[in-house]
């Protein structure tokens, strides 16, 4: 779908698996607590039961690493019908903690992109989850001197990107925004009436999926690779 970038003021981008590496930590970890739940439950079971804790703790906690070690170790005192030892409770929190710490890793081209956008535009960065580890994840990325501004918000619906505009103090037409998730990065913005562009990571949260219908003769453009923003703005 084409987009008219000629009224583009102000690129707004994700963070988590657009611009760094955040997805694949989750799965490794929903594995390393499978295995620790193993003498309870089935893996596939494990898994369904961690995603539905989750989702039913999502109002109370919102999104990051935190509330998912939360709703491990409430998933592992349910699974295990309140017998978790405190060792396997101990091990759920170091499970988070070795998430916490992780490196960022940049996906390829980012710094490249960011740096040769921001002198035509003012840059955003729009992520949501918790605010002192996206913080922590922005200043080890070394990204930070491309922003103008950055906003993590408790949700990404179309509300949320409403008050971010009204900040910005510019119209949805003159906002782009970039990211990984159609669900949260790209069909929000084109309710609004926005420009939104979808740079898939290989991996994607069940929580963040949308259905064919949902996205069917919707307003936006989906690349390959964060590089090919220079080609179409330039």
């Amino acid at each position: 779908m084409e987009i008219n970038f000629k009224n583009i003021k102000v690129i707004g981008f994700d963070a988590d698996d657009t611009l760094w590496v955040n997805e694949t930590y989750f799965r490794e970890a929903e594995m390393a607590f499978a295995q620790l739940l193993s003498k309870y439950e089935t893996p596939n079971k494990i898994d369904q039961e961690l995603f539905k804790k989750e989702i039913d703790n999502l109002g109370l906690y919102g999104y990051g690493v935190k509330a998912f070690t939360l709703s491990m170790v409430e998933s592992a005192l349910e699974l295990s019908n309140y017998q978790i030892s405190s060792k396997t409770i101990n091990d759920i929190l170091n499970i988070g903690k070795d998430m916490l710490n992780k490196p960022v890793e940049l996906l390829n081209g980012v710094e490249d992109v960011l740096e040769n956008l921001s002198k035509k535009y003012r840059l955003i960065l729009a992520t949501k989850g918790d605010l002192l580890d996206q913080e922590r994840k922005l200043e080890k990325s070394g990204l930070i001197k491309y922003f103008h501004h950055i906003e993590v918000l408790s949700d990404k619906k179309e509300a949320n990107y409403s008050k971010l505009l009204n900040h910005l103090d510019i119209k949805p037409s003159e906002f782009l925004m970039i990211g990984n998730s159609l669900k949260s990065d790209v069909l929000p913005l084109v309710h609004i009436k926005a420009n939104a562009i979808h740079v898939p990571f290989h991996t994607t949260w069940a929580h963040e999926e949308v259905t064919e219908e949902e996205k069917n003769g919707k307003a936006y453009k989906t690349i390959n690779s964060l590089k090919n923003l220079l080609d179409l703005l330039e």
